[in-house]
């Protein structure tokens, strides 16, 4: 097992590298505060893990051969793109800087204390609860882990506990990689915030998403 963890890991590193609307949706939310960044990279990876699972028990293997449940899964996950470009969009029209609700870093927000700490509580879970419909959204993640983890599985281990095992160092991986993106956005927050690079950035996030919603939904 160890002799196949070099190998793992370096394949982990080159699927973070390759950026995807999950990327765009951490970066985004990331320049509401890294609390709200941090969870959606948390709610990301949660989706890493089910679809490792998932593979693991050889569900998507259902998927893979149910044209009906790809197509289903496909145009929810197009859904779920477009909805967030246009939340995107639109926080870019506003101009405001704070971008739409559900991301909406609410650590300056409140009237008091106790309504502030409930806000940002809200404001956090919505984010985990974006970055986790963003990755369980897209089907391609069940079946790309479906042809991924059983890889690195080695000759004689047992399949089921080996695939979960590689499943969680996925995500764990991938949670210190975006982390880094994280930090970055906010060592750039006093730029990026700025309010014509902040619309920009929005319109940019918010045209991706949708180009990658339209994608989605149109191919075979």
């Amino acid at each position: 097992m160890y002799d196949s963890l070099l190998p793992f890991l370096g394949a982990c590193l080159l699927i973070a590298l390759s950026p995807g609307p999950s990327t765009v949706l951490i970066i985004r939310n990331s320049l509401r505060g890294r609390r709200t960044g941090m969870l959606t990279v948390l709610g990301n990876e949660t989706g890493v893990f089910v679809w490792g699972l998932v593979a693991a028990f050889g569900l998507s293997a259902l998927l893979a051969a149910s044209e009906a449940a790809y197509d289903v899964l496909r145009f929810v996950g197009a859904g779920v793109l477009i909805v967030f470009g246009v939340q995107a969009i639109r926080a870019a029209r506003r101009g405001d800087g704070t971008g739409p609700a559900p991301y909406a870093d609410a650590s300056t927000g409140g009237d008091g204390g106790g309504s502030g700490a409930a806000a940002e509580s809200r404001a956090g879970r919505r984010a985990y609860r974006a970055g986790l419909l963003m990755n369980l959204a897209n089907p391609k993640a069940a079946l790309f882990a479906m042809s991924f983890l059983p890889q690195f599985v080695p000759s004689g281990a047992p399949q089921l506990p080996a695939m979960v095992g590689l499943a969680a160092l996925w995500a764990v991986f991938e949670v210190g990689y975006y982390a880094t993106y994280v930090w970055g956005v906010g060592r750039l927050k006093r730029l990026l915030t700025r309010p014509r690079v902040h619309r920009r950035l929005e319109q940019v996030s918010g045209g991706v998403l949708l180009a990658l919603g339209a994608r989605l939904a149109l191919e075979g």
